[in-house]
């Protein structure tokens, strides 16, 4: 099926993005219709402020909406004085950046600790926490990553890097190639134990049959339990990035990510302006924070949880080479 080109766009509001949202059931809308299709039974239909009702997604019986409205009180709940930046697409997907005043160096610059949650509306971008989907959570050893929220680019920066024990082991998984592997069995990274802490009822959330009540119960657990922990090693994954400056040929670069064209070329204008705006050679940092701008911020058919997968292979292949 063609998915709708969008371009994700920004706020700092929870209103702009939690409108009423409900499920309707194809049965009421057709009455006089016997429905065979027994996996599409259920219709996501929001209305945003002062607009026509819009259908998301069409799923089965049992899938459970997760309205945002329901992440803010969770969030409201266990935070005070944080910032709020979301990027949305009007087709039904949510990058919801919690931004926090702990900050972390990375050259120059300070950023600012974070956590990233997703949701859809339209069931292509699973909800997430720090990239970890919900099926994943259902693994125990599964461990939660950090994130930094990055003020030059107003963009959210995802911890890749801290699933893994050490950087001696992330370095020897780099070199082994797996990063390069697109199937589903490589993307399951070693990763550290989770904290003595965890609650291993946390792994039980599903998008089927689960009820509001109870994925918040979760969602705070695992939010309170994310942050006591410490997550370093992508910090220090970046602080080495911005030490490699990038040779001359950063087009014959650009060209080997997995990136699409447009949102390559994109990146390449972004990466000359923040050389300006920094009055800095371009590093393996600077590009990174260009592709990922690029890929946040440029119409695309990608939808949010693909532009995430790109960015984690990116961030990979330009680890792999800078610290080749």
């Amino acid at each position: 099926m063609t998915y709708i080109s969008a371009q994700p766009r920004l706020t700092s509001s929870w209103d702009d993005i939690c409108y009423p949202v409900q499920p309707v059931w194809l049965a009421d809308l057709l009455p006089e219709y016997d429905i065979m299709a027994t996996d599409r039974q259920q219709l996501v239909v929001g209305q945003l402020e002062g607009g026509r009702k819009t259908i998301f997604g069409i799923h089965s019986a049992d899938y459970a909406i997760i309205p945002n409205s329901a992440i803010r009180e969770v969030v409201d709940a266990l935070m005070t004085g944080y910032q709020l930046q979301i990027k949305y697409t009007t087709t039904g997907e949510f990058s919801i950046s919690i931004i926090l005043p702990n900050t972390v160096a990375i050259g120059g610059e300070l950023l600012h600790r974070s956590l990233i949650l997703t949701n859809s509306y339209n069931g292509k971008t699973p909800f997430s926490l720090q990239g970890v989907s919900l099926p994943t959570l259902l693994d125990t050893s599964t461990a939660v990553g950090g994130s930094v929220y990055r003020d030059v680019c107003q963009n959210g920066l995802m911890g890749w890097a801290d699933k893994f024990n050490d950087l001696s082991n992330y370095q020897a998984w780099l070199q082994a190639g797996v990063h390069q592997d697109t199937s589903r069995s490589a993307r399951r990274l070693p990763t550290k134990a989770p904290s003595k802490g965890s609650n291993p009822l946390l792994r039980t959330i599903h998008h089927r049959g689960l009820t509001i009540e109870v994925f918040q119960q979760h969602l705070r657990d695992l939010l309170a339990d994310h942050l006591k922990a410490e997550h370093n090693l992508t910090a220090t994954v970046y602080d080495h990035l911005q030490q490699i400056n990038v040779s001359s040929a950063t087009v014959q670069l650009l060209r080997k990510l997995p990136v699409p064209v447009q949102l390559a070329k994109q990146a390449q204008e972004r990466l000359r302006l923040e050389e300006r705006l920094l009055n800095s050679p371009p590093s393996y940092w600077l590009l990174y924070n260009a592709v990922n701008y690029a890929l946040f911020t440029g119409r695309s058919s990608l939808t949010l949880n693909d532009r995430y997968r790109l960015d984690e292979r990116v961030f990979h292949q330009l680890a792999a080479q800078a610290y080749g």
